[in-house]
């Protein structure tokens, strides 16, 4: 199930992406987590291959792409772990403009993208 929703998401960002439009790569990523026990959100601001903690899971980036001229149009490849599971929670593309489309499934914590980062 999670690859067809990757390749769906991935089509999405292409289809949204004019033909015209260059397909850029981020430095890094901002997220933006939920933890709904105690309703507060947190940044979380995460370089290309690295791997940052929230809470108790292991958010890492593989890789943030964004059409020429709007980071905020991000589609990142995420790998989330929680210290409690044997196989990552998510492991996909979550795109920025529709962080529904692909969601991680998590009773406690929520997690998006909300842009790239640009040097």
């Amino acid at each position: 199930m999670k690859t067809a929703a990757q390749a769906i998401a991935l089509a999405c960002f292409c289809a949204t992406s004019a033909p015209a439009q260059t397909v850029l790569e981020g430095t890094g990523a901002v997220l933006r987590g939920l933890d709904k026990l105690s309703s507060q959100t947190s940044d979380l601001e995460v370089r290309q291959g690295e791997t940052v903690r929230y809470g108790h899971l292991q958010i890492t980036l593989s890789d943030c792409r964004y059409p020429e001229g709007t980071p905020a149009r991000a589609t990142a490849y995420l790998v989330i772990e929680d210290d409690n599971a044997d196989a990552p929670l998510f492991a996909g593309w979550m795109l920025a403009s529709a962080p529904a489309l692909n969601a991680m499934d998590h009773q406690r914590y929520d997690v998006w993208v909300l842009r790239c980062t640009t040097e």
